[in-house]
């Protein structure tokens, strides 16, 4: 079967926008590392690359070999929950200022972000990524896809969560004593 070029475009961009955002990290890890940084989970962070090259590479696999189509009930709104995906993404990225990362990098001294998404949940990313790792795949119907990546996913998170949970809140305990 011959990929619609509708989802190559919509696969396409959700690359091209997560190259920006690896360019984004480069430069914030940067700002992290001049204030003396340090980085944690380095040895879990190339599944999490793997894990999302995966996704997108699934997403066209599972189309072509198992002739997905678009299905409008499906299709439409998936690609409703990705678009605010992604805009749940950029007020993460924005709320973070240059202390977000696609790495754990703490900066001694830099207090926790309690503004934006952060001021209701600790991790609002990564319920980003869970709305984005089954809505993305799902707008082409490829659910075996959607499944796979969910579940990888969510022991990816609870590796990632568990690591900054342990570096970021004895950090925040001094935060949280002020308030």
């Amino acid at each position: 079967m011959t990929l619609p070029a509708s989802l190559l475009l919509l696969v396409a961009a959700v690359t091209a926008v997560r190259l920006v955002e690896l360019t984004v990290a480069r430069r914030n890890a940067r700002w992290a590392f001049d204030r003396g940084g340090a980085e944690y989970g380095q040895r879990h962070y190339p599944a999490m690359v793997v894990l999302h090259v995966c996704l997108l590479v699934g997403i066209l696999a599972e189309a072509a070999l198992a002739d997905r189509a678009f299905m409008p009930l499906i299709g439409w709104p998936c690609l409703a929950l990705l678009a605010l995906a992604q805009a749940g993404r950029g007020w993460c990225m924005r709320a973070l200022g240059p202390q977000w990362n696609t790495r754990v990098i703490v900066v001694p001294a830099v207090p926790l972000v309690t503004t934006g998404p952060y001021r209701w949940m600790r991790h609002p990313n990564y319920l980003v990524v869970v709305v984005e790792g089954i809505a993305l795949p799902l707008v082409h119907t490829a659910w075996v896809t959607a499944l796979l990546f969910t579940l990888a996913n969510t022991a990816w998170l609870v590796v990632r969560i568990r690591t900054e949970n342990r570096v970021l809140w004895p950090v925040a305990g001094a935060v949280t004593a002020a308030r």
